[in-house]
């Protein structure tokens, strides 16, 4: 599953350069993820970077963008071209 930014963004500025994959930007209020850049740090991390840092947090999983463990991998093999 991708993750999601909730509108609890107080925009500290620490998630964006934490991510591996630069799924991370500037929305119009607040940081928003790309779910077709993140990979919840699989490939890079043993957990999603951008979790660990947030210090209200208010990133959580988007259960619209629902992956298996199997499937983000893969989205990091993609985007990385390294075989894990």
């Amino acid at each position: 599953m991708a993750l999601l930014i909730t509108d609890e963004c107080i925009n500290c500025d620490v998630c964006e350069p934490e991510c591996p994959n630069g799924a991370i930007s500037m929305g119009d209020e607040i940081y928003t993820i790309d779910p077709a850049l993140c990979t919840e740090c699989v490939g890079h991390f043993d957990k999603p970077q951008c979790v660990e840092i947030c210090p209200v947090e208010c990133i959580l999983v988007d259960p619209r963008h629902q992956e298996s463990p199997e499937q983000l991998l893969n989205k990091y093999q993609r985007l990385t071209g390294e075989k894990v």
